[in-house]
């Protein structure tokens, strides 16, 4: 049995939840916060979520997580069978991340937290961020998904991260710069959320941002 910790308001988060339920691996959902605490800082050694548990340990970081899953359980997989095709996956789902999202990032203590970003780091991030989308367009067509007719592990790093990216720079620019620069992909949104899975997922998102916002 995996046990999945963190919060179902974390992209990252939903990243790995959404993986568990479309390979339908049987897990439990354990509430953590990003924490500096010994307790947590032993099982993540950043404090960070989500990490997991396994029958071997506990495993940070959600990409090594869920090439672990794909590794682990072979059954519904994930990735492409073909090494080439494989590695395509991961060069869409690297860039995403590190060009994309890890950058969007910065702007999320104001968009989503109610803190400040500063001026300058608003138009740094939206060059950057513009830049990485335009990058991204490059690697696929959505047709419908990501890498083509199958669902895969691109779609379910995509979908969780255009979400949150999609929210932020709609607050902080006044436009959704993936709309603005992903053509179709308010169709591929759509697709995706057509999932049963995802469906689910979102709807555990939107209770989790409640209950956060409520605060």
């Amino acid at each position: 049995m995996i046990t999945l910790y963190g919060s179902a308001i974390s992209n990252y988060y939903n990243k790995i939840k959404l993986a568990l339920m479309e390979k339908e691996i049987a897990f439990l959902e354990e509430g953590v916060a990003p924490s500096q605490d010994e307790s947590v800082l032993k099982l993540s050694p950043l404090g960070k979520i989500p990490f997991i548990q396994t029958p071997e340990g506990y495993l940070s970081e959600s990409q090594a997580i869920l090439e672990y899953l794909e590794d682990a359980f072979p059954a519904h997989p994930l990735y492409p069978a073909d090494a080439f095709d494989r590695a395509k996956c991961r060069e869409f789902i690297q860039h995403l991340e590190l060009n994309v999202e890890l950058i969007a990032r910065r702007l999320y203590m104001e968009a989503i937290f109610g803190g400040t970003v500063s001026s300058e780091t608003k138009e740094e991030v939206k060059k950057k961020v513009e830049a990485g989308l335009k990058g991204l367009v490059r690697l696929t067509a959505f047709s419908p998904y990501a890498l083509g007719t199958d669902f895969s592990a691109a779609d379910v790093v995509a979908w969780s991260h255009f979400h949150v990216i999609s929210i932020a720079t709609q607050k902080i620019y006044d436009k959704d710069l993936v709309a603005e620069h992903v053509p179709g992909v308010a169709h591929y949104m759509k697709t995706v959320e057509s999932r049963p899975y995802a469906q689910k997922v979102a709807e555990d998102r939107a209770l989790a941002l409640a209950a956060f916002f409520k605060k």
